[in-house]
């Protein structure tokens, strides 16, 4: 009789087992892939705001990162504080995006030991505020030069070594004004459309060779440029600076502007496996500010 019940004991003991490490097997299987061990990512404007919180973020999923700025001292206190919990080495790239020619030499001598590159993040300051019929050509010619042609030139430098890897993500953070021009910020709406379809051209070019491309369109953030536009209108109207910010803040759905960090979770995603047959996209990150869909 004893032996009986130990016989049904362990009978029990063992299925549990088994049931306990099938339920495990799938929750490993249905888990969202997020690892980014042994890829590597070249973030750029990322010693400050959304492209210092992406890069963060990335090296805490594992990703060797290359930090991309102009200058070189911020670009090494960045590198200090990224995560290297998987024996990471990141490194920096000293760079101008005001000067074209000078990213172009900059990249050339980077990647002349033969790095390669799985994750672009295009990331640059935007133009100053102003109204589209005020701005001057040379306005237009700059903002050109510092987010198409850059983009241009980084996407064409790395996407070989993408093609070689089998991975490749090229993430461009623009802004909302893509969907919805925002108001006195001509020059900004006008380029960044620009980068829109340029981006939208890519994806379809390279999907096949399974290279994603999509922007993520940040609404008002926390960052220096935020700053800059309400320091602006503040001037211009009278107000309060706080005044300013809580007015952007209450013009969405959640009642506040976002911070880096959020941004940064959906450019992570995407950069992600997880995200492996999203290609294409705009992704608006704004609170549910944009009018349209």
């Amino acid at each position: 009789m004893i032996c009986a019940k130990v016989i049904k004991l362990s009978i029990a003991q063992n299925l549990f087992t088994i049931k306990y490490a099938w339920l495990i097997l799938k929750l490993e299987i249905e888990i969202m892939n997020l690892d980014l061990t042994g890829k590597r990512a070249m973030v750029c404007g990322s010693t400050q705001g959304i492209g210092f919180a992406t890069a963060l973020e990335l090296s805490q999923m594992g990703c060797t990162v290359t930090l991309v700025a102009r200058n070189a001292e911020k670009l090494q206190e960045a590198k200090a504080q990224l995560a290297t919990n998987h024996d990471q080495i990141h490194e920096t790239l000293q760079a101008d995006f005001s000067n074209p020619s000078q990213l172009e030499s900059a990249l050339k001598a980077y990647l002349a030991d033969s790095k390669m590159i799985n994750i672009l993040v295009n990331n640059t300051g935007g133009p100053p505020a102003g109204q589209a019929i005020d701005a001057k050509l040379d306005e237009f010619q700059s903002a050109f030069n510092q987010h198409l042609l850059c983009n241009h030139i980084l996407a064409t430098a790395l996407v070989p070594g993408m093609k070689a890897s089998g991975y490749g993500r090229i993430i461009n953070v623009i802004s909302t004004s893509v969907k919805q021009p925002l108001s006195n910020l001509g020059v900004s709406n006008t380029i960044r459309g620009a980068v829109a379809n340029w981006s939208k051209t890519l994806a379809n070019e390279l999907g096949q060779f399974n290279i994603t491309v999509n922007n993520v369109l940040p609404g008002a953030t926390n960052t220096l440029r935020l700053k800059n536009i309400v320091e602006n209108k503040a001037n211009q109207t009278g107000q309060k600076q706080e005044d300013v910010l809580a007015a952007m803040g209450n013009q969405v759905p959640m009642k506040r502007v976002a911070e880096p960090e959020e941004v940064a979770n959906a450019i992570a995603f995407l950069a992600s496996p997880a995200a492996s047959y999203i290609n294409g996209i705009n992704v608006p990150v704004d609170g549910g500010r944009t009018g349209c869909l």
